[in-house]
């Protein structure tokens, strides 16, 4: 009886066993048949050999963003610079801005049609040499404006090296990251750290702390994403409070780079120029109420009461003359290029693609918030234009060839890694 029952059990035992083998085969052969069916499906998407393949899948909601707020920026910075005499208009502005924008929409295009990962051998060459333009800045070669030695000089146009490294530092770490496939070691984080102190050192001899906070925020925001931590996060938080409080004291700003500070944090009792001008781009958006007082009709804008209107605070000219409802329309586009950046980051078909995409979201989001910020008076004053929208040839160019890279990173996502 014993061994009867020994047997029947053991029977079952085979079966199950029998039945779970079977399961596992078949669950084998679905998964084989899921990845064949990928696979079939990535090269429909992406056909060997055919040049236009990529152009299929290029990002046109990214596009247009990024082209209406171009466009937009042309008719806010020809209202910014006409004044109150339109007979007297300087029309260089305008002209200038124009090309700028259509020359970075150009740019953004050639940038899109370079596949992005032979583009990596190149990343040292670029980011060094753009380091060496920053150097070069600092010397006679360099012209300086507003207190800050940073753009170098041809006829009309002026040439800021430290936007165009943005770019190349992003696409440098991203680079550098990738060979650690998301997990950061110590030594890869100290790294990373050098390759951003090199720019941020320059920028900071320039003077420059608007850029240099750029190249801070891409910088952690592109760690995060690579497999920093959260103690290295914390450690380079701590790092850079700390530099922060040896700037402030060892004398390294300028007189009125800590007015700006000073009116940011007490603007009440201010009298400087920073406080001036945060107050009356304050006034200027207060003025445009919910419909704005229309356009090329705003009296703080024409009669020019904020400084540099057509560049860092063109955002007040924004609000003043499209109001609420056109402040939130230039903000949902700006939400639009965020959305977009971040959905290819996350659809990129490698951690390249992913760390680029993530570089240049950090960026714009950054400047963005800045740049709004400070006009509206929760942010202290730095000088940083707003992407797309600003005067300002570099910032422009880099802005497009910046999206040039996400739209070059979404145009391949579906194609094999090599």
């Amino acid at each position: 009886m014993k061994q009867h029952v020994s047997w029947r059990m053991s029977s079952k035992s085979l079966l199950s066993k029998a039945r779970h083998s079977q399961k596992l085969v078949v669950s084998v052969q679905e998964i084989e048949m899921s990845d064949l069916s990928w696979q079939r499906k990535r090269s429909s998407l992406n056909p060997t050999g055919s040049p236009i393949s990529p152009w299929l899948h290029i990002d046109l909601a990214l596009i247009l963003s990024c082209l209406t707020l171009g466009v937009t920026g042309v008719f806010m910075v020809y209202s910014a610079t006409r004044g109150s005499d339109p007979t007297m208009y300087d029309k260089s502005f305008l002209s200038r801005h124009t090309l700028f924008v259509v020359t970075g929409t150009l740019l953004m295009l050639v940038t899109s049609s370079i596949p992005y990962r032979r583009l990596r051998d190149l990343a040292p060459i670029v980011f060094w040499g753009s380091n060496l333009l920053l150097l070069l800045v600092l010397t006679p070669l360099g012209v300086e404006r507003n207190g800050t030695r940073a753009w170098f000089e041809f006829g009309q146009f002026q040439l800021q090296p430290s936007e165009f490294c943005k770019v190349a530092f992003i696409f440098a770490l991203a680079s550098y990251l990738e060979r650690f496939d998301g997990y950061l070691s110590e030594k890869a984080i100290l790294n990373s750290l050098f390759l951003a102190s090199v720019p941020l050192g320059l920028i900071l001899l320039e003077t420059d702390v608007g850029s240099a906070l750029v190249f801070v925020a891409i910088t952690m925001g592109m760690l995060l994403v690579g497999g920093a931590q959260t103690r290295h996060i914390a450690f380079m938080t701590l790092v850079g409070v700390a530099g922060i409080a040896i700037i402030w004291s060892t004398g390294l700003l300028q007189d009125y780079q800590r007015d700006r500070l000073t009116s940011f944090i007490d603007p009440a009792s201010s009298q400087t120029e920073a406080a001036y001008q945060q107050t009356q781009a304050q006034i200027a958006i207060g003025s445009g109420g919910l419909r704005g007082q229309g356009y090329g009709e705003g009296q703080q804008t024409r009669g020019e009461f904020v400084p540099e209107q057509h560049t860092d605070f063109l955002f007040s000219v924004v609000g003043e003359e499209l109001g609420f409802i056109g402040a939130v329309v230039i903000l949902g586009l700006f939400g639009v290029v965020i959305w977009r950046c971040w959905r290819t980051a996350k659809k990129s078909a490698d951690l390249l693609g992913t760390l680029i995409c993530v570089g240049v979201l950090t960026m714009i989001v950054f400047q963005m918030f800045q740049s709004v910020g400070m006009t509206l008076g929760i942010m202290p004053i730095t000088g940083i234009p707003l992407p797309f929208v600003s005067y300002g040839g570099s910032s422009s160019l880099t802005s497009f060839v910046a999206v040039g890279l996400v739209l070059n990173v979404h145009m391949r996502r579906y194609e094999a890694v090599r």
